[in-house]
């Protein structure tokens, strides 16, 4: 087709296309500048609305109107862990004297922030807290896990300059639980709320696959692009820090791994992971709450884990009775 085209007609296509194709450009920068305009709005609006207690944690605090002794909070390793019907067997205490208000990625953040909204139902207690790799990582960045409270004490540019391009759905996460969190607080979901089953436990009835469990815990995505001097571990280490003057007592918990990984033949993970109890342990000394640090629990065996971080059904009264055994009350 080319051939049969004169020297001027080329030339006019070869100029309509680049004309054509400078157009093409000029509307794609357009649309990302538009587009990045109205996510810089999108979290500048949510900064303004953001609540510090997130809604999966409100939908927990109606457990607290039983003026429980011994609160456990944190991470997932708290929500599907501890049975704190039995907690409250094993202290000597009727039900309701120890209760559950772990939620997935849980951070200190927004336990203090719960301190701080219902003063009176922790200040007597004993709080048990306990924290991941990830809350205090900064190379860990997915959407799932990233401490919402952390964003929203980062300024909107600075977001953008974390997240983007390959971390858009963190962005959005925080977009969208900033308006769910503010629902939750104007509904006063925290005290009006249905009261959950179990005292808050939640079980894990099932057990991963051989094939989906990693090789190692040192290459785990918890530990990915190891920092621990960052905002993250800043904000996180001083909220644990906070919550000494709000309640009687606070234990923070660094939970075991899976029975089949062994820290002593995985260097990567024990010097990230001694890092990582030194960070705690210290703010602990200075701040003055203990630091019950769990390598291993006897008689919790792999059978016991339903994936590398959590136990099944079977492993839930072991850990528990273990944990509430080596709490200083």
């Amino acid at each position: 087709m080319m051939r049969g085209l004169s020297f001027p007609h080329l030339t006019l296509l070869l100029h309509v296309q680049a004309v054509s194709a400078r157009w093409i450009a000029a509307a794609l920068a357009l649309t990302a500048v538009i587009w990045l305009a109205v996510l810089a709005g999108l979290l500048a609006l949510a900064h303004r609305v953001h609540d510090d207690v997130p809604a999966l944690l409100a939908v927990k605090l109606p457990l607290l109107a039983s003026r429980p002794e011994l609160i456990f909070a944190g991470e997932s390793r708290t929500v599907y862990q501890v049975d704190p019907n039995l907690a409250a067997q094993l202290i000597g205490k009727p039900p309701g004297s120890a209760v559950n208000i772990g939620y997935d990625a849980g951070e200190p953040l927004a336990v203090e922030a719960a301190m701080h909204r219902l003063p009176d139902r922790f200040r007597n207690a004993h709080v048990v807290i306990s924290v991941a790799p990830f809350l205090f990582n900064e190379g860990v960045r997915s959407a799932t896990v990233y401490p919402q409270d952390v964003a929203a004490r980062l300024g909107v540019t600075e977001l953008m300059r974390s997240f983007l391009p390959l971390r858009v759905g963190t962005l959005i996460r925080f977009i969208r639980e900033a308006f769910v969190a503010r629902l939750a607080a104007d509904q006063n979901v925290a005290e009006l709320g249905a009261q959950p089953t179990a005292f808050g436990l939640h079980i894990i009835d099932r057990t991963q696959p051989d094939d989906r469990w990693p090789a190692d815990i040192g290459s785990h995505a918890h530990y990915a692009h190891w920092d621990i001097s960052g905002p993250k571990a800043r904000f996180e280490i001083g909220a644990l820090c906070g919550m000494v003057a709000l309640t009687r007592k606070l234990t923070v918990v660094i939970p075991p791994w899976a029975a089949r990984y062994d820290r002593a033949r995985d260097s990567e993970w024990r010097d990230k992971d001694d890092q990582y109890v030194t960070l705690v342990t210290e703010a602990g000394r200075r701040c003055g709450f203990d630091v019950l640090n769990i390598p291993s629990i006897p008689g919790l065996e792999q059978g016991n884990y339903a994936d590398e971080m959590h136990v099944n059904a079977s492993g839930v009264p072991i850990y528990t009775r273990y944990l509430v055994s080596r709490l200083k009350r």
